[in-house]
């Protein structure tokens, strides 16, 4: 099994978005699955044109020329996609979102409905299930509102959104502590994604856990 990240951080690496991805991918190995950690900060990846080529001329063909082609090929080999993010302005970040609109080659232009919602079909039959992990500095869940309404496009078998994130990367021992019960409940669900296809009912509930009180996170901001 091939569980694959594609963090949209600007921070890449040093992000608090690869602190939680990392925990999952780390899960997912535990219970033998394949993994990988792509950061699309290090990628050149050009804007979509819109021109639709790749439906209409050269079918699941883009005309441009990137590190999109490798990664198309990695994206359609994973059986675990999973999306990473910090909220900026509500949404997802630039990378990602031009990342996920490069993805328009696997669609055509043939539209199918389900229920009262329509989309376009795949250019193939997948299988695949998707995963969104998401941290926000700000305190309280409503941060998340939009980007959850957007990933529902892709219908996530998991979606973890981390609020309070500014703790995340915290050196404050006390901190460090709650993060890391925080941590392994987040490589716990990536085990049992790998082993069972989605999270226990337990494990979701505890990856809601409290980090920090809300006014005591928002005097931490303030140190």
């Amino acid at each position: 099994m091939k569980f694959i990240l594609f963090n949209g951080s600007p921070a890449g690496k040093n992000s608090s978005t690869n602190v939680i991805g990392q925990a999952f991918l780390a899960g997912a190995q535990r219970a033998g699955a394949d993994i990988e950690n792509i950061f699309l900060a290090e990628k050149r990846i050009a804007y979509c044109q819109g021109c639709f080529t790749c439906w209409f001329q050269t079918p699941g063909k883009c005309v441009l020329h990137d590190d999109m082609d490798a990664l198309l090929t990695k994206y359609i080999a994973a059986d675990v996609v999973c999306f990473g993010t910090p909220v900026f302005t509500w949404n997802m970040t630039a990378n990602l979102k031009t990342f996920v609109d490069r993805l328009a080659p696997l669609k055509s232009p043939l539209i199918v409905q389900q229920s009262d919602r329509f989309d376009l079909a795949n250019m193939q039959k997948k299988s695949q299930k998707f995963v969104v992990i998401a941290n926000c500095g700000f305190p309280g869940e409503h941060n998340f509102e939009t980007l959850k309404a957007v990933m529902s496009s892709c219908n996530p078998v998991l979606e973890i959104y981390r609020n309070c994130g500014k703790l995340l990367k915290s050196a404050d021992p006390a901190i460090r502590a709650v993060v890391q019960d925080y941590l392994a409940v987040v490589e716990q669900a990536g085990y049992e994604m790998a082993v069972f296809g989605e999270p226990s009912d337990v494990t979701r509930e505890n990856l809601e856990m409290e980090l920090m009180p809300v006014q005591e996170y928002i005097r931490y901001l303030g140190r």
